[in-house]
């Protein structure tokens, strides 16, 4: 559905969202919070991902199912009226069958979303680069995408599906589930934590659809360049986590030194100045507008 972006203008998330990738290989940061969107948005970026990972962990959480689709929406929604980039968002599993993919396709709508991934996990689901995952038969997967698909109000809202195949199955597994998924009506394809780059290229010449890729930190997959994976095909690049897990050092190192020295100068140079954090707020624009009210 069209709604209202911060400008006061009509605009399309699903379909903003499209257009940029189809423009050029996207990278999608992870945002935790719509300050952090409006970082992303101001540096340029043209579409910004919220994480499941991210969102547990910032409510003291592991990742594996726990935050519920109130929470994430409510979340999607607080960033997407903050910032004029689409916001692709992940959906975990759907939060259950068919039936309940269905509402969650029509909250995230209703919240700005400019689309969702779901994946192909059993619950209690785990962090895509971690062992001791199951999957659905691919069957039932493609259920809740037919669902999703079904479910949307505004064709443009974008259905992507996500299997975690490749460290349970392995590779061939996860490329006929693409394929499959493809077939239930999927828009995108996430293909989580292959291993080599030898595999993305593989998968993608195999799978004949907008790819998307993550370069999470620390996991099974190799740093990759949103360049080299340009070329072999792949049109969105996430870096899901990566600016909370930087967040949460700098606090961990000021914290640290408040505790032991009493003060915060051999981080204070780290820090956003307080110009720089009223900049992003857009402070000034707030101000005027009061002032003006009473003349």
């Amino acid at each position: 559905m069209a709604r209202k972006n911060p400008s006061g203008e009509n605009w399309n998330p699903g379909l903003a969202l499209r257009l940029a990738w189809e423009k050029e290989t996207i990278a999608l940061p992870g945002v935790f919070c719509p300050l952090a969107a409006k970082l992303a948005s101001r540096l340029g970026f043209q579409a910004a991902y919220l994480s499941g990972a991210q969102l547990s962990a910032s409510l003291g959480l592991p990742d594996v199912g726990l935050v519920s689709v109130k929470e994430f929406t409510e979340e999607a929604a607080r960033i997407t009226a903050a910032v004029k980039i689409p916001l692709l968002c992940d959906a975990d599993t759907g939060f259950g069958e068919p039936i309940q993919v269905e509402r969650c396709v029509r909250l995230f709508e209703q919240a700005g979303a400019g689309g969702i991934h779901i994946e192909d996990q059993l619950l209690p689901k785990r962090c895509g680069h971690l062992s001791g995952k199951e999957l659905v038969e691919a069957s039932a997967m493609a259920a809740k995408i037919r669902s999703a698909v079904r479910a949307r109000e505004n064709p443009s809202f974008v259905i992507m599906a996500r299997t975690d195949a490749r460290g349970v199955s392995g590779l061939d597994d996860a490329i006929a589930r693409a394929k499959t998924y493809l077939d239930a009506g999927a828009d995108a394809i996430f293909p989580e934590a292959l291993e080599t780059p030898g595999e993305f290229e593989t998968f993608a010449r195999q799978v004949q659809a907008p790819l998307l890729a993550n370069m999470t930190e620390f996991g099974k997959s190799p740093r990759l360049k949103v360049s080299d994976l340009s070329q072999m095909g792949y049109r969105m690049v996430l870096f899901p986590v990566s600016g909370f897990r930087a967040a949460m050092l700098a606090t961990r190192k000021v914290f640290e030194e408040i505790r032991t020295t009493g003060g915060i100068e051999d981080n204070l140079a780290a820090m956003l100045t307080r110009a720089e954090l009223y900049s992003l707020l857009e402070y000034q624009g707030f101000e005027e507008r009061d002032r003006s009210y009473f003349q």
